[in-house]
């Protein structure tokens, strides 16, 4: 409280017979070289542990924002990596149609021939199975294919037919009961829309690219 009186402490006190009852220590004004080498490494140890617990106060704050930055980096580090994996998957499906088409172009009756040994049993009681072609393809069809449906037990007629409306490599198979038809560019889309299905169904919600690490929750 402002004015309150401050009591007067006495340096020396006296008792009732006159003797000493309290004397206040005055400061020492001289030390003897040891006293003062100990007050040198007291100061200096204080001095480097006020040092010590700083440093290690900043790197505590240091270290706090560190945690923040990251925190505040991985919805960021989640979004860069799912457009990396949108890429690589966009990457890996224009090479898997470059080295189709490299290998349609190099067997293109090879999509043909392996449809004709999965529907091995339904064709082998068909008299007649007629396939449409797109011209290119129905020219070297017939040899190869009488000689694939001997193979296979198909003992009926085959009549290959060309189709210009038809893209290249594509074909259609009727066999009386059922039909079967393979359009390369039309597969390719479906592979496409599967994937993009499955990437933005996925989103930001892939698995971490650090083990462990998990983004923030959205909202």
């Amino acid at each position: 409280m402002a004015g309150e009186m401050q009591k007067f402490s006495f340096d020396t006190v006296f008792d009732a017979a006159g003797d000493v009852a309290f004397a206040a220590p005055r400061p020492k004004r001289m030390y003897t070289p040891d006293e003062v080498e100990q007050i040198r490494r007291d100061s200096y140890a204080e001095g480097e542990q006020t040092a010590l617990n700083s440093i290690a106060a900043q790197q505590q704050v240091a270290l706090a924002g560190i945690a923040q930055a990251c925190r505040q980096a991985l919805p960021s580090l989640a979004a860069v990596a799912h457009d990396h994996r949108v890429g690589s998957a966009n990457l890996a499906l224009a090479c898997a149609r470059g080295i189709a088409g490299a290998a349609l172009d190099r067997f293109p009756e090879a999509p043909l021939q392996a449809a004709l040994a999965s529907l091995a049993q339904e064709i082998e009681a068909t008299p007649k199975l007629a396939i449409t072609a797109q011209p290119d393809l129905a020219k070297r069809l017939q040899a190869l294919l009488d000689d694939t449906a001997s193979n296979l037990g198909f003992a009926g007629a085959i009549q290959v037919k060309a189709d210009e409306a038809l893209p290249a490599h594509a074909f259609t198979l009727d066999f009386g009961d059922g039909q079967a038809a393979f359009d390369p560019e039309a597969a390719a889309a479906r592979v496409t829309a599967a994937l993009q299905a499955a990437l933005a169904a996925e989103g930001l919600h892939a698995e971490p690219l650090i083990p462990g690490a998990q983004p923030e929750p959205e909202g």
